[in-house]
């Protein structure tokens, strides 16, 4: 059985920083890609940030140049570094990984994490 969890939400002020973490734990035989989405209080869940099994990130246009997404290369993490935060970022935070737990199968099957709450004050 696979389960992510999320890590690292809190409160913080206008231009601090965060770093989220995401651990994926149980059979992993691969992970094909993985992102962070975030969803604020009456509005759609919303792709953040984006990571192939090849390293190539992808970004929401709101988040370009002050969050920064990766992947742990000899275990099963990954991360988004959130600088020069600002309030409208303020949302929940899901880690979301598309995961093969054997060689027999076929296509990769995606698991979400419970989510991390993030406030930004101004």
């Amino acid at each position: 059985q696979v389960q992510l969890v999320e890590s690292g939400g809190g409160l913080v002020q206008a231009g601090g920083s965060l770093r989220l973490s995401c651990e994926a734990s149980g059979i992993i035989f691969n992970i094909n890609d993985m992102g962070w989405y975030r969803q604020a209080p009456g509005k759609q869940r919303e792709l953040v940030a984006g990571i192939t099994s090849g390293d190539s990130p992808n970004y929401a246009d709101s988040v370009k140049g002050r969050f920064t997404i990766s992947r742990g290369v000899a275990k099963n993490t990954g991360y988004l570094q959130m600088n020069s935060l600002k309030p409208e970022d303020t949302a929940v935070y899901y880690c979301s990984a598309r995961i093969t737990t054997s060689l027999q199968a076929r296509l990769p099957v995606r698991y979400w994490g419970q989510g991390t709450q993030v406030t930004v004050s101004s």
